[in-house]
């Protein structure tokens, strides 16, 4: 059915008469939505939003990360005609997942982004629908978290990453992708003692009471303890995931800003997500995707296939049967 479905279906995140089933249009043509979802901004038939935040004045090192979303939306469509491996379930098929676009912003006023990207979330949270968002630099976190605590209550983090992004940063004006976590933190969006960090390689002396199983650890133990250790940390609270792609090691995601040797492989990354099944997860975004030091864009596949396990992992509790 596959193949006959692929000579006559065109432009799917246009034409498709409903938001859930696999898309069988050619992976290289076509308008690249995340995974062909519809296009959309009416959000009243969708379970979940996918949502580029298209925004890299915060970072400390190389740039690139505003041509993130479009890369991982077109690197997504090699997984649109099948049921993600692993999972046992095809979030496509059970959910209806839309694609949002991209947060419209006035690139020559930096200062403003955060509002204006916190308003954006919740335009998508107020409409009973969850948001998964493309970055980015992982600036984007610290508003997409002040939305959702907003709805939900303080949230548990789990942190992919090989920085804390917890740098001591008390001034409210400044945007900065390395100290989202620290003002998380002092506004209470998130529960230190409810949170834990992966695959962390750099040195900052206060972890503000967040659990850190660093990269070293995730090697000696394995990602089937490390998923043990997220769900033992989250419990039932709800919960929220950001992935920074340079959790992963430059050989596996080379397109990225500040790249640190020693990380995640991607089949350790793969195994700890799916190894998380079951946590309470409301939210997400993957981040640090720099397609102008992408060689062969195989960040950009490493940020969709994460990209696609956090929809499976928040699908997972609501799927039905």
């Amino acid at each position: 059915m596959a193949l006959e479905d692929a000579k006559s279906e065109v432009d799917t995140a246009i034409t498709r008469a409903g938001m859930k089933g696999p898309s069988f249009e050619n992976t290289f043509s076509g308008l690249p939505t995340f995974l062909r979802r519809s296009f959309t901004k009416d959000l009243r038939a969708a379970d979940i939003a996918v949502t580029g935040a298209p925004f890299d004045q915060a970072v400390t090192n190389r740039p690139g990360t505003r041509l993130g979303p479009r890369a991982i939306r077109e690197a997504s469509a090699l997984q649109s005609p099948d049921a993600p491996y692993g999972w046992g379930y095809d979030v496509m098929s059970e959910f209806a997942i839309a694609d949002y676009g991209d947060m419209a912003f006035d690139y020559a006023a930096p200062a403003e982004f955060p509002a204006r990207l916190e308003a954006h979330i919740e335009t998508i949270l107020a409409q009973d629908c969850a948001a998964l968002t493309l970055g980015g630099d992982h600036s984007i976190t610290l508003p997409i978290l002040r939305a959702h605590a907003r709805r939900h209550g303080p949230l548990a983090l789990v942190q992919f990453d090989a920085h804390t992004d917890s740098w001591p940063d008390d001034d409210p004006a400044r945007v900065d992708h390395g100290t989202f976590v620290y003002k998380a933190v002092k506004e209470g969006l998130i529960l230190p003692e409810r949170s834990i960090q992966i695959g962390i390689r750099t040195t900052n002396d206060d972890p503000l009471g967040i659990e850190i199983v660093d990269a070293a650890e995730v090697h000696r133990i394995g990602p089937e303890m490390v998923a043990d250790r997220i769900r033992e940390r989250l419990g039932d609270h709800p919960a929220y995931l950001s992935f920074d792609i340079d959790g992963l090691d430059p050989a596996f995601a080379p397109g990225t800003g500040t790249p640190v040797w020693g990380g995640l492989s991607s089949a350790q990354a793969a195994a700890i997500l799916r190894g998380m099944a079951g946590v309470s997860l409301v939210g997400g975004d993957v981040v640090e995707v720099s397609p102008p030091f992408d060689p062969a864009g195989i960040t950009a596949v490493a940020a969709a296939h994460v990209a696609v396990d956090i929809l499976s992992l928040w699908g997972w509790t609501r799927r039905g049967g």
